[in-house]
């Protein structure tokens, strides 16, 4: 006598199917959807506020442009650069946002904290009024000596170099080109004391900007141009 094999209703079977699956993911959940890469710490910038007296008067509309970022250094990771031109980032660390939009929120603080400006804002809808300023970020990291590493006991320098073109809105005609070039020695090589170096180069530059655009503009209102 033949045996006539069993067969397994079709929805059966796909049920069986869909838990041998879902064993077969749930045991490998762990390896694809875990990294094992560390937590990134995340840094924030701040323009440190201008002396009493110090804030300049700029009685005009300004529209701070988008910066331009220097190939290498236009990321959120914080960058360092070694004596052969090396350059790195450090571990685990980066800026709260990508360089250019850091810079931009920085120079806004500047100019709101450091100067009587009119009106001052980024919103490009607003450019066909008052004065544009456009930065280039050229320098923007931390620079190890010959004896020093981001792993060893030699603190680094923190250079940040911003170039500036300042221009009339009403005609794109510029009226001024301006650059602030900034070294701060960290105390220490600890990330948090290499931000505050960076805090302190930043809050340099950017009032060095802020003064440069200011008797611009006071020049080119005097001359009536």
């Amino acid at each position: 006598m033949s045996v006539i094999p069993h067969r397994w209703p079709a929805t059966a079977l796909g049920a069986a199917a869909a838990a041998v699956l879902m064993v077969a993911l749930s045991a490998c959940t762990g390896s694809l959807f875990k990294s094992k890469e560390p937590a990134q710490a995340v840094y924030m910038l701040t323009i440190a506020p201008a002396p009493a007296g110090a804030r300049m008067e700029i009685p005009a509309d300004l529209t701070l442009l988008r910066p331009r970022v220097r190939p290498g250094l236009d990321t959120s990771l914080i960058a360092a650069l070694y004596p052969d031109r090396r350059l790195d980032h450090f571990a685990a660390a980066r800026w709260s946002a990508p360089l250019e939009e850091v810079v931009q929120d920085l120079a806004l603080q500047a100019f709101r904290g450091d100067a009587h400006v009119q009106n001052v804002h980024t919103d490009i809808s607003s450019f066909g009024t008052g004065y544009w300023l456009e930065l280039d970020v050229a320098d923007f990291q931390a620079e190890y000596g010959a004896s020093g590493s981001a792993a060893g006991s030699a603190p680094p320098t923190i250079h940040v170099r911003l170039a500036a073109r300042l221009g009339a809105s009403r005609d794109r005609h510029v009226l001024g080109q301006f650059e602030a070039d900034i070294h701060e020695s960290a105390a220490d090589n600890r990330l948090t004391a290499i931000v505050d170096a960076y805090d302190r180069a930043a809050s340099a530059a950017l009032a060095k900007i802020v003064a440069d655009t200011g008797q611009a503009i006071a020049a080119q209102r005097a001359g009536g141009s």
